[in-house]
């Protein structure tokens, strides 16, 4: 999907704000050891951005990842299995909440180092376009990472190199529970001029609004433009991490939290649909993620023995400890 459809475009956030919502139950109920960090609120973005990408296309994300796979194409089932660390998981149960990929559809990883994903979808697409791959890339990012060494070394090499790599802000306001005001001087989408980048803001909340400017990103990019970062403005509905569930930490007044959940992309993305369509997606989401929680819940653990597997890409299997 790169062109416009409603439908389409509505069941993937619906999938994402569900998922999410299964996963947090699953988190109290102590089967997501260790806890989430939900993407509740963000949805439109990785909907908006994945709609106006093709398949092949590549994609990295953040620890706060779940939607940014789910949108690219990822099985709801074997990415929550992951979560409740299943040997039937996208990753055997080993890349869990932070590190979930799955290359079969272009996603190369969530990432928990901030800043980290942009440097590695830029080597990712310089390699492949120098096989000869007609290939893009969206890197996902909070606005806690703009100030990262890390990103802006991946800035300039796109922009050196004129990689076709999206750089995707998805600034909620927020890093951690640093308001953004405190900790980034300038603006975020005005880092790109210095890197020579076009640069782009949008109402993340809005999933067609984010697919048509990244659409028009990657139709640039394609035909040899170079890089271009795109800052959507969005507000995380929940908490930064599960863990603030029980120990309620206060950082945002609650009047700031019910204006940001005023304008919710899952029923801006409703709205443009008859009742009709909707209830049959909302449906099928749920049907999707009934069979998803069976699937993971009764799907095995990893056998301890094998936590050293997968270590070495060549097969070499690591040496246990020893004294």
């Amino acid at each position: 999907m790169t062109g416009s459809d409603p439908v389409r475009l509505y069941r993937t956030v619906r999938l994402i704000r569900r998922f999410e919502e299964r996963a947090i139950e699953l988190v109290h109920a102590g089967e997501i050891v260790g806890g989430i960090h939900p993407y509740l609120g963000q949805e439109g973005i990785a909907a908006g951005v994945c709609a106006a990408l093709r398949p092949g296309d590549l994609v990295t994300g953040t620890h706060r990842g779940h939607g940014h796979v789910l949108a690219k194409g990822a099985d709801p089932a074997r990415m929550l299995a992951e979560l409740c660390g299943r040997v039937t998981g996208l990753n055997r149960g080993r890349g869990g909440s932070m590190h979930a990929a799955d290359f079969g559809v272009g996603v190369l990883g969530a990432n928990a180092i901030v800043g980290a994903a942009g440097a590695i979808l830029t080597g990712a697409v310089w390699a492949r376009r120098r096989r000869g791959d007609d290939v893009v890339g969206a890197t996902f990012f909070g606005d806690g990472a703009v100030n990262e060494g890390m990103l802006l070394e991946a800035f300039n090499l796109a922009a050196l190199w004129r990689m076709p790599v999206l750089f995707v802000c998805e600034n909620n306001g927020y890093a951690t529970t640093m308001p953004v005001a405190g900790a980034v001087a300038g603006t975020i989408a005005g880092r790109a001029a210095a890197f020579g980048m076009p640069a782009a803001a949008v109402d993340g909340q809005d999933p067609e609004r984010v697919r048509e400017v990244t659409a028009a990103a990657v139709a640039r990019m394609r035909a040899g433009g170079g890089p271009e970062l795109v800052e959507a403005r969005t507000y995380r509905f929940d908490a930064h991490h599960t863990f603030e569930h029980r120990v309620r930490l206060d950082y945002r007044p609650p009047e700031e939290v019910a204006a940001g959940r005023s304008r919710d992309p899952v029923d801006i993305a409703a709205a443009r649909l008859p009742a009709a369509d909707r209830a049959a997606v909302d449906a099928e989401v749920e049907a999707t993620l009934d069979a998803a929680v069976d699937f993971a819940l009764a799907s095995p653990a990893p056998d301890p023995a094998t936590a050293l597997d997968h270590l070495y890409a060549s097969g070499l299997t690591a040496r246990t400890g020893g004294g």
